[in-house]
């Protein structure tokens, strides 16, 4: 049987690093309320929150009829500085604020990874129904015990910026909608110096971390080289 591999994620930089890495996979986007996890968790710290979002992003998508028979993986990515836990701004103000403070200093993204086995036969088919659902109504006391998680982390360090830099990447619109308020593969990449840690967690999805993952599923990343592509 052919395997599958679905990214439950809208975003564009993860389904295009996967490409990248040779590893055949079709995406389908989750309907999770983001704020509505995060508050009805108590608002635990960045990792935590990250992880927290990533399962809650996969099991969505896995209670899927689209994606029985599959294996999902769901990703989210939080920014902590400064002791705060940064997702994406979405409005240009409180970017270019965050963005002025991150100038010339350095913080800690943490990119949460949730793979679910929803093989026939496998516990990530059958426990999604048993935690009763994700999405807006999905209650992380649940205790859903189907998949496998992990964090990857990354300290980024930044250049100093000018206003002038600030104001022209804002007024891009491309760091509105990153945690962040940042990315590493487009053209906030001018303004990092270095990176301590697995790159690919700052674009938001590491594949070590996903290998990893496959193998506690009894899989190898492999599998999933020259796989034909499937809807």
């Amino acid at each position: 049987m052919t395997l599958r591999l679905i990214l439950a994620s809208a975003s564009p930089a993860r389904t295009k690093l996967l490409a990248e890495a040779g590893i055949q996979h079709t995406v389908i986007v989750s309907d999770v309320d983001e704020d509505e996890v995060t508050v009805r968790s108590g608002t635990p710290g960045p990792g935590d929150t990250a992880l927290l979002l990533a399962r809650a992003k996969a099991e969505s998508v896995a209670a899927l009829p689209d994606a029985q028979g599959a294996l999902v993986i769901g990703c989210d990515s939080i920014f902590e500085f400064d002791s705060e836990a940064h997702g994406k701004p979405y409005e240009p103000s409180v970017a270019r604020e965050r963005i002025g403070r991150m100038s010339g200093s350095s913080g800690v993204l943490h990119t949460g990874h949730w793979l679910i086995d929803a093989r026939d036969g496998h516990d990530g088919g059958t426990g999604v129904g048993a935690g009763g659902g994700t999405g807006a109504g999905w209650d992380p006391s649940q205790d859903v015990a189907c998949g496998a998680g992990a964090v990857a982390s990354a300290t980024v360090h930044f250049a100093e910026m000018t206003e002038a830099e600030i104001a022209a990447y804002v007024a891009t619109g491309e760091p509105l909608n990153c945690a962040g308020s940042f990315t590493i593969d487009g053209l906030g990449g001018a303004f990092i110096t270095r990176v301590d840690g697995d790159p690919h967690a700052v674009v938001g999805l590491s594949v070590s971390t996903l290998r990893e993952l496959l193998q506690k599923a009894g899989l190898s990343v492999t599998d999933f080289w020259n796989q034909p592509s499937t809807a």
